[in-house]
């Protein structure tokens, strides 16, 4: 092969590797514009109302799921309360932004559904605009279906959700999946730790403190009855709580 044919061959496979080299590139191009055309920022929600964040993020391909609901006196029922993801998180289009809405501040009364039928508990709670939450069964001597505590208790305030957790009576061959923490508020610390060892809840050593009493004469502070010693003062979990087997309580008693 002479000279003249060597440089030719060698022209035209530069060429070649140049055209090739090029719709590489073209290609890649292609693919980050296609990428990133999938591509959106997630926009500031907290604060609109579902209708306008339901627009929004129709408008930018993305997805809104209403999870929760929650009361609030800062935020105006029926507005965004919290959203995730973060404003300015890039996701793909399509992505599912899930946010918490406003039902404003608390206006319904908690109704007392304490010894009623768990069927008629939750007419009560819904005919209040409230919920049936969790349900736990615990066995007990009274009528199968009676409810036996609720949480939050009747007429609680400051709740943070519309629903009422109930704890209802099973028959006594039924295994327990939770319960509600009692209120031991009063009760001798062993009477109290005794009867939730029953139920296969175990407690910590109690916490001990001295319980002042105010002189008599004295206009610091009102008389009050005296605590006996080993009462119990405090509990964690608060009562009303849901508890189960891998809870460990812990009380505060009168010294």
């Amino acid at each position: 092969m002479n000279t003249r044919a060597i440089a030719n061959f060698v022209q035209v496979a530069s060429l070649l590797l140049l055209l090739v080299a090029v719709a590489l590139m073209a290609a890649i191009v292609t693919m980050q514009f296609a990428i990133h055309g999938a591509e959106v920022e997630v926009p500031a929600l907290k604060g609109m109302t579902v209708a306008d964040a339901l627009s929004e993020t129709a408008g930018l391909g993305l997805n809104l799921d209403v999870d929760n609901r929650y009361y609030s006196g800062d935020v105006a029922a029926g507005h965004i309360l919290t959203q995730s993801p973060a404003p300015g998180t890039v996701v793909r289009r399509e992505w599912h932004v899930r946010v918490a809405e406003s039902l404003g501040p608390q206006k319904v009364d908690v109704p007392d559904t304490v010894g009623v039928d768990e069927r008629m508990a939750s007419l009560e709670l819904r005919r209040a605009g409230l919920e049936v939450g969790e349900i736990a069964r615990l066995p007990s001597n009274a009528a199968e279906g009676t409810v036996l505590a609720q949480d939050p208790p009747a007429h609680a305030q400051g709740i943070e959700q519309p629903n009422v957790n109930l704890l209802v009576a099973a028959p006594d061959e039924e295994t327990p999946d939770g319960y509600v923490m009692p209120d031991f508020a009063g009760w001798p610390v062993a009477s109290a730790s005794a009867t939730l060892a029953k139920a296969g809840i175990r407690t910590a050593s109690p916490s001990v403190v001295n319980v002042p009493v105010a002189a008599v004469g004295s206009d610091a502070a009102p008389l009050r009855p005296l605590a006996k010693p080993g009462a119990v003062l405090a509990q964690s979990p608060s009562a009303g709580s849901r508890i189960d087997q891998t809870t460990i309580v812990q009380f505060t008693v009168v010294k």
